[in-house]
């Protein structure tokens, strides 16, 4: 990371492009807006089937830096994918759990994620190293002292994370049928990966969006008792949220939030954390209660329905 580092000052990409599916994108949405407010580049996200289904051969990828975020590495649409980026004169990064993978084959810069073996279906140890591969990358892309600050701090915070108790706050959701999970910014990761890890460990209609979003068109099903988990992080998108928030109190939302707003039901976090680890420890804290949930839900969490460990898509 620090050679890749010092290789991007010397050389900026014109735009950065990530390439992911599930759990791993959403790692990619936290990745986007720490490049973007840090390092003042755009990114977009490519999907696999650009190349898998659609056979495109001819993206014009020169001088960008392609990142595809994997934890199996062996799905052969994100692997056709990264051919094409390759093909397409891109710098081709990978953030991979399993080394030995054909992805793995396809990059010029590899960065392990060293989750080891995950023996759940839902990917949690995976999801939260790849959101530490996107915070060092622009720690030492930026050489950030605040950045590299956060990043050494992180093993710490995410132990103190986990010891936050979510619980209470997800035991509201015992019988309901759907949910909203409202972020922004660089939480806005945060909240499509809790709304995954609802649907398929609990089986339970999660929806995310972000605070901005939701204020078109679905603010229309928010009604008395409506279940909202609110996160958000002390940055400039945290005084919209609480705007955002304080709407869906007023509309009678059962609302539990990480930011402290009158007449939500405050979710515990930690105290003068810098905002970028926010939104990777609110994660941790809620790794550790939504199997309680989906328990609780009578299903086993471990093993969600009509799903496998290994998804591989074309």
């Amino acid at each position: 990371l620090a050679y890749l580092g010092a290789r991007l000052r010397r050389t900026p990409p014109r735009f950065v492009v990530t390439c992911a599916r599930g759990s791993s994108d959403h790692a990619a949405v936290y990745g986007k807006y720490l490049i973007e407010t840090t390092l003042g580049r755009a990114v977009a996200s490519l999907g696999p089937s650009v190349a898998s289904v659609y056979n495109t051969r001819s993206l014009d990828l020169r001088d960008s830096l392609f990142i595809a975020i994997s934890q199996s590495g062996q799905s052969p649409d994100l692997l056709r994918m990264t051919e094409a980026a390759r093909a397409g004169g891109a710098v081709v990064l990978g953030f991979i759990n399993d080394e030995s993978s054909p992805l793995s084959a396809l990059c010029d810069v590899r960065v392990p994620l060293s989750a080891g073996p995950e023996h759940s279906v839902a990917a949690t140890k995976s999801y939260l190293l790849s959101g530490l591969a996107f915070l060092q990358l622009v720690a030492y892309w930026s050489d950030s002292a605040e950045l590299h600050d956060a990043a050494r701090r992180f093993p710490d915070a995410l132990e103190a994370a986990s010891k936050l108790d979510w619980w209470p706050a997800l035991a509201s959701l015992k019988d309901a049928s759907s949910l909203y999970v409202v972020g922004r910014g660089s939480g806005l990761g945060a909240a499509l990966e809790m709304a995954l890890k609802l649907k398929e460990t609990c089986r339970l209609h999660a929806e995310a969006f972000s605070s901005a979003e939701v204020l078109h068109g679905p603010l229309g099903l928010v009604r008395p008792g409506f279940p909202v988990l609110a996160l958000g992080q002390e940055d400039n998108a945290a005084q919209g949220m609480r705007s955002v928030v304080q709407r869906m109190v007023e509309l009678g939302a059962n609302v539990h939030a990480t930011l402290p707003v009158p007449g939500a039901q405050p979710l515990p976090t930690l105290p003068d954390l810098p905002s970028v680890l926010a939104p990777l420890c609110q994660v941790q804290s809620f790794y550790f209660a939504v199997h309680q949930l989906a328990t609780a839900r009578g299903l086993d969490p471990d093993a969600p329905a009509h799903l496998r460990k290994v998804t591989e898509t074309v």
